[in-house]
């Protein structure tokens, strides 16, 4: 059951609070507060304009009420009858506009109020103020697991302004630091991909079957991906694979592109020369131009796949349909328009809000926060027992047990893309960083303004 809300002065108007199913509590989608918002705006304006015609209608009545004043002494039946009734008419219609008028300004009272709390809530997490209830649940989730939980990395990071979208707008701006990078081959070294193996599977695809695949790559070892075709309504679609951070401690920034240095190019680069080898991939695996394509990824995964959706050179080649994170700081990440996404956040990772901010409440992104107690299985939990992929596993179970109309259609639209999974074709990638080349300015410049991150 979804909970109510009712800002002070909104009459009538009621709004649905994002709803907790169990230990699930979702934000976005079709029952997300913004999506209700933009609904009942977009209802407003109608409103507004059934009123106005009223009201020309209403000048019209009015106009024919006065072209009856001189047969008012005519007989009661033909003259005073006739003069009553159309100046009723005229009552029931100013009523009616004076109603859908009232009705139109609730709702865009509702609306003002609810982005004026959400603005009040940002300014609230970048002054690092938070509610005495966060605080309780972060002390409970921190003497558990030893490790910040989402909520007090969020505030923190916020608070210190170091939110993936600042700092990546700030590194934009910043166009000499850029340029001296983009020479220096410091900014993105290209990547090397082999296919390793093509072989049959048998593909889950619900969420919690997606994400078993991740933990198969990464049992592989350091720096694979896989790329697996599935037939669905006789259409071949695609699913890329994108594994977490595979620590290389002191050897960061060497061969293998999901080391911890993966993650600033992933945040602060815009998973720039991981979405070349995403289209290397699919290209390898047969896929062809305008094929559709979900992509999946875990912890530094997922931001590389969330990635995929707001870049302009993927997007021109394949149909980038849905996108699965579990783990993922993707809050500053703004995908087009139509590409359908979940994220799976646990209030005791702290990963997922380490890029200072809330994923967006919009009607194609559900947020699934979840309280259930974290697990691992063996060699998980380095860096926090809320962070194991097993307990996002857990997690996506219970989404596509859920009733809730947000997860129910988000998955539904998964299943779009893949059906119900069965006989597909797995290919193994390996990727590796390379040395940096010998730079190409025009390249490099061009590549920059392709992203959008402007000109010199």
């Amino acid at each position: 059951m979804m909970a109510e809300a009712t800002p002070s002065g909104s009459g009538s108007i009621r709004l649905y609070c994002p709803p907790d199913d169990g230990p699930l509590t979702i934000r976005g989608g079709v029952g997300g507060i913004s999506f209700q918002l933009e609904e009942l705006a977009g209802g407003a304006e109608r409103v507004d304009d059934l009123a106005a015609r009223l009201s020309e209608l209403e000048v019209e009545v009015r106009r024919i009420w006065e072209d009856l004043v001189p047969f008012q002494n005519l007989p009661r039946w033909s003259g005073t009858m006739a003069l009553r009734a159309v100046g009723e008419s005229v009552r029931s219609l100013q009523a009616v506009r004076t109603e859908l008028q009232h009705i139109s300004s609730q709702v865009r009272a509702c609306k003002r109020e609810y982005e004026m709390a959400e603005s009040l809530a940002s300014t609230a997490r970048w002054m690092g103020i938070v509610s005495p209830t966060d605080v309780r649940e972060s002390l409970s989730n921190m003497a558990s697991t030893h490790f910040p939980d989402d909520k007090t990395m969020e505030t923190i990071t916020a608070s210190l302004g170091l939110a993936a979208a600042d700092v990546k707008r700030r590194a934009a701006e910043e166009t000499l630091v850029w340029d001296a990078l983009e020479r220096s081959g410091t900014l993105s070294r290209p990547i090397d991909i082999h296919l390793e193996e093509t072989v049959p599977v048998s593909l889950d695809a619900s969420p919690a079957g997606l994400l078993e695949r991740i933990r198969l790559i990464d049992a592989r070892g350091a720096g694979h991906i896989e790329v697996v075709e599935i037939t669905n309504g006789g259409e071949k679609a695609y699913v890329v694979m994108v594994p977490g951070t595979q620590p290389a401690g002191f050897g960061a920034g060497g061969e293998n592109p999901f080391d911890e240095t993966g993650v600033a190019e992933a945040m602060v680069y815009s998973s720039d020369e991981m979405s070349v080898a995403a289209l290397q991939a699919l290209h390898a695996a047969g896929a062809e131009h305008g094929a559709p394509v979900v992509a999946v990824g875990y912890s530094q995964g997922g931001i590389h796949a969330m990635n995929l959706a707001a870049d302009p050179r993927f997007l021109r080649n394949y149909d980038l349909r849905y996108v699965l994170t579990a783990g993922s700081p993707v809050a500053g990440i703004n995908p087009v328009p139509g590409v359908q996404s979940l994220h799976l956040e646990h209030r005791a990772d702290w990963v997922p809000g380490s890029d200072g901010a809330p994923n967006p409440d919009t009607r194609d992104r559900v947020t699934v926060s979840l309280s259930n107690t974290p697990r691992a299985a063996e060699g998980e939990g380095g860096i926090g027992i809320g962070h194991t992929l097993s307990t996002y596993q857990d997690a996506a179970r219970l989404i596509s047990a859920s009733n809730d109309p947000s997860l129910a259609g988000s998955t539904a639209a998964l299943g779009a893309v893949l059906g119900a999974g069965g006989a597909a074709t797995a290919t193994r990638f390996s990727l590796a960083r390379t040395k940096a080349p010998t730079p190409n300015l025009h390249v490099a410049d061009t590549r920059r303004q392709e992203r959008g991150y402007g000109g010199r």
